[in-house]
């Protein structure tokens, strides 16, 4: 099969979750449209605590904010604390934005960038009608942030980068709008294992959280070629049985497998 074009990846990806965001999520994860049992609030509920929520978690933020898309949960590593500036990339509709807005409180602010006009959309709208005053929802792309220079405390991210065909391009942006000092607190997938062609090339695939999964060395290296130091990345094993729900019968958990990213700017 043929190597899959960025552009490819990205319409693909931006049309997807577009779809979602219309229609509401499987409440599987990354799980691609119709492998999995439904729509119901209750279904993404279980699927959020399965990778790292609570059900205060889920209870605590916009109802539909929460659309069980995740891998992880970013909010439980980032430790943030009140009047920190966080980026959410790839926010979508908005519920890892919603749970660090508690955090940072009224002194602190939280900014969400997503690519996809639906997502931001639903997130400015929850926002809104909630009265999120600490958050703001942008489009933009994450290999080209809407964001200042040395902007930000803290970046957070869910099940997005690996999405991304440019990740040192993403890594590079995120240094760039990190305060000398802050930290990014990243849940993603990574390879564990050379990913078969037939699943590399599959663009449903891609666009579900799976195909462009890199390795821990691969992001290791993207990381520290960016600028980053303290640098840590920890599989979670445990996660291979959700994960092996996104694609039932593709084996997709023999060869990724959720993980926790850690790194720091230099504080000079």
């Amino acid at each position: 099969m043929k190597d899959l074009k960025d552009s490819e990846i990205r319409e693909s990806v931006r049309e997807r979750y577009g779809q979602i965001a219309k229609d509401g999520n499987t409440g599987c994860g990354c799980a691609p449209s119709g492998s999995c049992c439904g729509t119901s609030a209750s279904l993404q509920t279980i699927s959020s605590i399965r990778i790292g929520y609570s059900a205060e978690d889920v209870q605590s933020v916009p109802q539909g904010s929460d659309q069980g898309l995740g891998c992880g949960n970013p909010n439980a590593i980032a430790a943030l604390r009140p009047g920190e500036i966080v980026l959410d990339l790839g926010s979508g509709a908005g519920f890892d934005s919603f749970l660090a807005a508690k955090q940072v409180g009224e002194t602190g602010r939280v900014i969400g960038v997503d690519m996809t006009p639906e997502m931001v959309g639903k997130a400015r709208d929850l926002a809104g009608t909630e009265g999120y005053s600490n958050v703001e929802f942008r489009l933009g792309e994450i290999e080209n942030l809407p964001v200042a220079d040395s902007s930000v405390d803290v970046i957070m991210s869910n099940c997005v980068i690996n999405l991304s065909p440019d990740k040192r391009r993403v890594f590079r942006e995120a240094f760039r709008v990190l305060r000398p000092g802050g930290r990014v607190a990243v849940s993603d997938v990574v390879a564990t294992a050379p990913l078969p062609e037939s699943l590399r090339s599959d663009l449903a695939l891609y666009s579900s959280c799976v195909s462009g999964a890199a390795t821990i060395t691969d992001l290791e290296g993207m990381l520290h070629e960016s600028g980053f130091q303290d640098i840590r990345i920890r599989s979670k094993d445990g996660s291979r049985e959700f994960i092996r729900e996104w694609a039932p019968g593709r084996n997709i958990e023999d060869y990724i497998v959720s993980a926790v990213i850690e790194a720091v700017k230099p504080a000079c």
